[in-house]
């Protein structure tokens, strides 16, 4: 149903049911707000997005003020500025500042307002002073001294399932703090709904430099499928607009060595676990097959499900295989020792800086990987040395990693790592020419930013059951399903954030729905354009199964691993 209201003196029809701050954005009418993000649900709590209504003595909130028919709306009144400076200031009594090395230091829309409407920070006390500094393993940190309660992080932990946030009443006041009786999945969707910085990645300004500074190493970096359609946006980019290039021309001006591209890495993990989906498939007996290139996904399982360990994949995560072949495959062929190369991930995640400490991903002795930095952290390591994205001169990942099929691209949305696993076990079946289109209407079931999406193949004879999730929270309502009937599924592909990748932990701020459906359209786009579309078709792949990859001990080390029920 249609209404009719007024916003500022302007007509507007509008979706009954929507908000009063819904309506103005969609509108084009700025309201100032802070605690308000769409993937939660409105706190009210900043009080920064008061408008005053028609008839009311008091004004509203419009983030959590449903829209009536007839609704005459003011925006914005010498009063009204009043009361947001003084809540502004009020804010900031329980934000300690640390402007210098917090996450949001470029986009930071508390100082922003600040800014607006003239606030003195430190007028009234920091009644926070002193709060404790909370480190969740190798991947996150909440300072509790900058939290302005708007428990925003709160709800989205246990949307995600998990529930490690809470709330506790110290000293009078209720606190967030970490659960003493459950464990995080180092997810990070904490850091993309804060809307004040409060947490941040391990090391997320402290350890940028370390990798350039191992001078007697060669310095290699790798960057992430989802890294090129969202690393734009940390320099005033549009959302979604593709700079893989500038991003390897931007890091060759750190003075790396060599840049190569995951995507090529998640080629040999599709081609893989296509493998292992079709081993699964003409098996006698149906067995579940789970994605594994998730970290906090597969912790999420060990942590809250064990039961299935068993079922999830064995390939490796895609900058796992890379790195692995770089320490050993390339290290031969460059007569470098692998000792002498430091590889250094770009990950949309943070939970990756826990997975390259995981004794389950080296090989032999050797760790594949040796740091990961945030999509955020590249960025303010870029703008530390003065490299502008805009103004990079593009070049070309180096080979023989750079040139992925648009498969290994796609990976970075969600659907993208069952829909790339598709195309590479048709090809696996023995079609020669394999036409996408041909089932273009169960593909494109299985992309788009739905938290969980179904679909059907016929594999072999055999009509086969996948489904696609995002958020670990929907995956619950799948473990659940399955726990009652399991041969509800044959394959299921989860992404621990929303969106896939393009909404991980590690992407730049602010982040919404919209925004991850940029990131992703841009993927795909890339994809349409490729010459090669099919993991396994892609000629490198093609070579170094041909070279090195020759024998079943051999890719078992590079590109396979194991989990057990994981007590750290």
């Amino acid at each position: 149903m249609i209404i009719n209201i007024s916003i500022n003196g302007k007509k507007i029809k509008a979706q009954q049911g929507k908000t009063i701050l819904e309506i103005a954005r969609e509108n084009g009418i700025d309201i100032p707000s802070l605690c308000y993000h769409p993937d939660v649900s409105p706190k009210a709590g900043c009080r920064l997005c008061l408008v005053q209504i028609a008839g009311q003595k008091n004004p509203q909130t419009a983030c959590s003020t449903i829209a009536e028919n007839g609704m005459d709306i003011i925006t914005d009144s010498p009063e009204l500025r009043n009361l947001r400076k003084i809540n502004l200031e009020l804010l900031f009594a329980q934000h300690k500042e640390e402007c210098g090395d917090c996450v949001l230091r470029y986009n930071c829309q508390f100082l922003k307002l600040a800014k607006e409407f003239e606030v003195e920070i430190a007028r009234f006390a920091d009644r926070k002073s002193g709060f404790p500094i909370y480190k969740f393993g190798p991947a996150v940190i909440f300072d509790s001294s900058k939290c302005i309660d708007c428990r925003n992080c709160v709800e989205i932990c246990k949307k995600q399932g998990v529930g490690y946030l809470e709330l506790e009443k110290k000293n009078g006041f209720y606190q967030i703090t970490p659960s003493k009786t459950k464990e995080c999945i180092f997810c990070g969707q904490c850091i993309t709904h804060c809307p004040v910085g409060a947490f941040e990645a391990f090391g997320e300004f402290e350890e940028i430099e370390k990798p350039l500074q191992t001078k007697d190493k060669i310095i290699v970096f790798q960057f992430a499928p989802s890294i090129r359609t969202s690393m734009g946006e940390e320099f005033n980019l549009p959302e979604g607009e593709i700079v893989t290039e500038k991003i390897v021309g931007a890091i060759k001006q750190l003075g790396v060595n060599y840049v190569f591209d995951v995507s090529v890495g998640a080629d040999f993990t599709t081609f893989e676990e296509a493998k292992e989906m079709l081993a699964k498939i003409q098996g006698e007996k149906s067995s579940l097959l789970f994605s594994s290139c998730c970290p906090s996904w597969v912790r999420f399982v060990e942590k809250y499900y064990p039961e299935f360990i068993a079922n999830i994949a064995t390939a490796k995560p895609p900058h796992i295989i890379l790195g692995g072949l770089l320490k050993t495959y390339w290290a031969k062929k460059q007569n470098i020792p692998p000792e002498n190369i430091l590889v250094v991930s770009v990950m949309p995640c943070v939970a990756k800086k826990y997975e390259i400490q995981r004794k389950e991903m080296l090989v032999g002795k050797i760790q594949p990987v040796d740091y990961v930095l945030t999509t955020r952290e590249l960025a303010f390591l870029l703008k530390k040395h003065s490299i502008d994205l805009k103004n990079v001169k593009p070049q070309k990942a180096d080979e023989p990693f750079g040139a992925p099929s648009g498969a290994g691209v796609i990976y970075g949305a969600s659907g993208g790592v069952m829909e790339s696993a598709i195309r590479a076990a048709q090809k696996i079946m023995g079609i020669k020419e394999m036409d996408i289109s041909d089932w273009s209407k169960e593909i494109n079931s299985l992309r788009g930013q739905e938290g969980i999406k179904k679909a059907e193949f016929n594999f072999l004879g055999k009509k086969i059951k996948v489904a696609v999730v995002n958020g670990t929270g929907n995956a619950k309502i799948i473990l659940k399903e399955l726990k009652q009937n399991p041969k509800a599924y044959d394959c299921v592909e989860v992404m621990a954030c929303p969106g896939g990748c393009v909404g991980g932990g590690g992407q730049p701020l602010p982040q919404t729905k919209k925004t991850r459906q940029n990131r992703a359209n841009s993927l795909y786009k890339i994809d349409e354009k490729k010459n090669v579309r099919i993991a396994n078709e892609n000629p490198v792949v093609q070579k170094i199964y041909k070279e090195f990859l020759t024998t079943e001990k051999i890719i078992q080390k590079i590109c396979h691993t194991h989990y057990v029920q994981n007590k750290n």
